[in-house]
């Protein structure tokens, strides 16, 4: 009998990615062979061109190919404010919004000790340098209104408490429980708005 270990080693990797299950990864390979033999090819080359020149902006921490992010090395953003997102998704969707104009530093995740994500896989220290550095005025904590974007937020509070920057955090038109990348324009714009001080600075 035949093999057909290509076509399940296919779903298999297809399953990796988000919210994609058995079924779905099945159709989605049938699809591939039966009616995009050259579609596959051109995700194939994509990804493993995205996987072997993408890495991560020296200052934000985002996607990049170079050095520097578009954003960072753009000159035109304005330096004293600096929104934390979880993402670059999070990112993506702001940036989309046209909601904000400041920089970003992205955690690339959030705090859960459970998964053995700290402060030290987020890159706290980096955030501090970002902060201190470039003389920022706002920290703005974008993470996500989840449990564990909560506690990353309050974490990063914390940190920055007896630093001379203002804190705030993206408030009404953002629903407990949301997240970011699924936030229409308008939201979005609403949050940052409305983006509530956490503590007054002297």
């Amino acid at each position: 009998m035949a093999s057909d270990q290509a076509i399940e080693n296919l779903k298999d990797a297809l399953r990796r990615l988000p919210g994609v299950g058995p079924r779905t990864a099945g159709r989605m390979a049938f699809h591939l062979l039966e009616r995009d033999r050259e579609g596959g090819k051109v995700i194939a080359e994509a990804l493993n061109a995205a996987i072997s020149s993408v890495n991560h902006c020296a200052r934000c921490n985002n996607f990049s190919e170079e050095e520097f992010c578009g954003i960072c090395s753009s000159g035109k953003r304005d330096r004293s404010i600096l929104c934390v997102v979880e993402t670059p998704a999070d990112l993506d969707t702001i940036e989309q919004a046209g909601a904000y104009t400041g920089y970003y530093f992205v955690l690339m995740g959030h705090l859960s000790p459970l998964d053995g994500v700290g402060p030290e896989q987020l890159g706290f220290d980096r955030l501090l340098g970002v902060v201190t550095k470039d003389d920022v005025a706002e920290v703005i904590l974008g993470t996500n209104l989840t449990v564990e974007g909560q506690a990353t937020a309050d974490y990063l509070y914390d940190l920055l408490e007896d630093k001379p920057v203002k804190i705030s955090r993206l408030a009404r038109g953002v629903p407990a429980g949301g997240e970011l990348e699924y936030m229409d324009a308008n939201t979005l714009n609403q949050a940052f708005a409305d983006r509530r001080m956490l503590g007054e600075k002297s």
